[in-house]
């Protein structure tokens, strides 16, 4: 049942991204008609069998997961099959249906684990973050904007060039041009190097504790088996006169 739902979230989603190139033949564009109410039948059906076995059926339908398996039917139910509009943009929350294969893959369960073991550190690191972006944006207003008030018009303007550079995206189209911000985008650079490896160092080191920890528990449980085993083979090889 697990790979007939992993199965079927593939297909929406590679047909979600085919119904978006332009002239389609009518066969396929009817097939794909048919293929999204089949999904949306076949998830409509899972979600109502959740709903009904869960313990507390309203806190399943308020989770994450919960509110993940109704926004991949929702749209389509919706729209009811008619290209209304208004709702057109609904459509696109069908690729939510993609976070339905977190349910099914143990790697996303150690990621979650991962992440909630560094938590407050991260968040303490975004925190940190917002004001170094905040203060790179002041700095560097204060170099270009005589030199460039239109690109430079304001801080809020250069938080666009602090995010792009931060980053380490730099996608060129607002530079500085004076020397004292050149200086300065070189120093921000560098320090962007740490706001891109702290955050994934601290995940990188989780993720091996849980895996190290996966492994320790696996060996234990292991060595009981054999512990175990070996316990009833000694029983087994006592001789009868040995009362138990």
């Amino acid at each position: 049942m697990a790979f007939a739902i992993q199965a079927m979230i593939v297909v929406s989603v590679v047909s979600i991204a085919i119904a978006t190139m332009p002239d389609l033949p009518g066969w396929l564009a009817r097939a794909l008609v048919v293929e999204e109410w089949v999904v949306v039948l076949f998830f409509s059906a899972e979600y109502v069998l959740r709903v009904w076995s869960a313990p507390r059926p309203l806190r399943y339908v308020f989770s994450f997961m919960g509110l993940i398996d109704l926004m991949s039917v929702l749209p389509t139910l919706l729209l009811l099959g008619y290209d209304v509009r208004s709702l057109r943009a609904l459509r696109a929350l069908r690729i939510l249906r993609l976070f339905k294969l977190m349910r099914y893959v143990r790697a996303f369960d150690r990621l979650a684990r991962a992440v909630g073991r560094v938590a407050d550190e991260l968040v303490v690191f975004a925190g940190v973050a917002l004001i170094v972006l905040y203060l790179c944006a002041t700095a560097i207003y204060h170099f270009e904007h005589d030199a460039q008030p239109e690109a430079f018009a304001s801080i809020p303007h250069a938080l666009w060039w602090a995010i792009v550079t931060l980053t380490t995206v730099g996608y060129g189209d607002v530079y500085p041009v004076t020397v004292g911000g050149r200086i300065f985008t070189g120093m921000v650079l560098i320090l962007a190097l740490g706001v891109i490896a702290v955050p994934t160092g601290l995940v990188a080191t989780a993720l091996s504790e849980e895996v190290h920890v996966k492994r320790e528990r696996a060996h234990s449980e292991d060595h009981g088996h054999d512990d175990r085993r070996d316990g009833d083979r000694r029983d087994g090889e006592r001789p009868r006169g040995e009362g138990g």
